[in-house]
C-alpha cells in the first residue's frame, strides 16, 4: 500500500511516499480501506517543529476491510470515519472503534471528513462558551474547517453579531457567504471590539490580543493546539474568562453527549444549514503541498488527501 512517512534531515521535504506493508487490527480496532483523509493544523504543527520523525494522525474515511478481536458495532463494508492518531496518511489505516462513527448513505466520504470532527469540535468550543442568544461572537481562523462550521453553527445557534477573523482580505467573501456578518483581520486595532464570546482556533500570540477584545464578562474558549500565554490581569480588568475546549473529553467521557451531538451534526448537514467547505482534494503522494496550504493559511476549508484507486487485490511491498 502507498503511506507517508515523516522523516527528518537529508532530504528536500520532510513528507516521503512509500510502499509498505498493510497493517493489521487490534483488539478494539478496525481496518479501513481509505478513501478521504483530513489534513489537521496538530498534525501540520507536529511535523513543522518535529525534531525527530513522527507518525502523521489525521481524520479518516473509508470502507472497513477487517475486524479486531471483540469489535462488534461494526461490520466489514461498513464505512466509517474518525481521527486515526498514527498512519492515517495511508491507502490503508487502523482506527479505534472508540473514534469511530458511521457516514450515512447519502454523503461521500470527503464530505465525512470535512463535517464530523470539524463540526464536533466548533460545536462543542460553542457549546462551552455558554452563549445566549443574541450575544457576539468572534471566530478566529475563520476559513479554516472547524471555522468555517463555526459561524454558521453560531448564526444557527442564535448568536447576534457574528465575525470572522483571518490573517488575510481575500478571505472576506468566502467568509460572508458562509454567513459572517463581518470580516476582521489580525492585524486589525481592535478586530472591531468587544465580544462577549471569542472562539480562538489559532493560540500563540493571537491570545493576547484576542483577550483585550472580549467585553465585560466575555468568554474566551481555547481549542487549538498553538499554546500561548494569558494575562491574568487583562482577565480580572474585564471580569472575563477563558475556557479551554478538547473533543476527546466528550468523545470518551461522555459517549451519550457525543453521539446525540453527532446525529444533530449530520441532522443540520441534511437540512443545508451547515456547509462543507473543501479547499482541496489533493492526492495522497502531494502531503507535502497539503500541509503547505495550511502552514501558509492559504486554505478556504478542509485539505483533504485522496488516496488512488488502485485494486486492493494488487500485491503489497515492503
Amino acid at each position: 500500500m502507498l503511506r507517508i512517512r515523516h522523516e527528518v534531515g537529508g532530504r528536500p521535504t520532510a513528507l516521503v511516499a512509500e510502499e509498505a506493508d498493510r497493517p493489521e487490527p487490534g483488539a478494539g480496532e478496525v481496518l479501513i480501506r481509505t478513501k478521504a483523509v483530513g489534513v489537521t493544523l496538530p498534525s501540520v504543527r507536529k511535523v513543522r517543529d518535529a525534531g525527530e520523525p513522527v507518525s502523521l494522525g489525521g481524520e479518516v474515511a473509508g470502507e472497513i476491510t477487517a475486524l479486531g478481536e471483540g469489535v462488534t458495532a461494526f461490520g466489514v463494508g461498513d464505512r466509517v470515519t474518525g481521527l486515526c492518531f498514527t498512519d492515517a496518511y495511508a491507502e490503508f489505516a487502523v482506527l479505534n472503534t472508540a473514534m469511530a462513527s458511521r457516514i450515512p448513505d447519502r454523503a461521500s466520504d470527503v464530505e465525512a471528513v470535512a463535517l464530523v470532527r470539524s463540526g464536533m469540535v466548533a460545536r462543542g468550543a460553542y457549546e462551552a462558551a455558554h452563549v445566549e442568544p443574541g450575544q457576539s461572537v468572534l471566530v478566529t481562523a475563520a476559513a479554516s474547517a472547524v471555522g468555517t462550521l463555526a459561524l454558521q453553527y453560531a448564526k444557527a445557534a442564535g448568536a447576534g453579531r457574528v465575525v470572522a477573523a483571518v490573517s488575510s482580505a481575500d478571505k472576506a467573501d468566502f467568509l460572508r457567504d458562509l454567513g459572517a456578518d463581518e470580516v476582521v483581520l489580525y492585524e486589525d486595532t481592535d478586530w472591531g471590539a468587544p465580544y462577549d464570546v471569542i472562539l480562538d482556533g489559532v493560540g500563540g500570540d493571537l491570545l493576547g490580543p484576542a483577550v483585550r477584545a472580549l467585553a465585560t464578562g466575555g468568554r474566551l474558549v481555547a481549542f487549538s493546539s498553538g499554546g500561548g500565554t494569558v494575562e491574568a490581569y487583562e482577565l480580572l480588568v474585564r471580569g472575563a474568562s477563558v475556557i479551554g475546549f478538547q473533543m476527546r473529553a466528550i468523545a470518551v467521557g461522555k459517549p451519550e453527549l457525543y453521539d446525540r451531538w453527532l446525529r444533530e451534526l449530520w441532522q443540520l448537514h441534511e437540512a443545508g444549514t451547515l456547509r462543507t467547505a473543501v479547499h482541496e482534494e489533493i492526492p495522497l503522494a502531494e502531503a507535502t503541498r497539503a500541509h503547505a496550504l495550511i502552514e501558509q493559511r492559504r486554505n478556504l476549508g478542509k485539505v483533504v488527501l485522496v488516496p488512488p484507486l488502485r485494486s486492493p487485490a494488487l500485491p503489497v511491498t515492503a
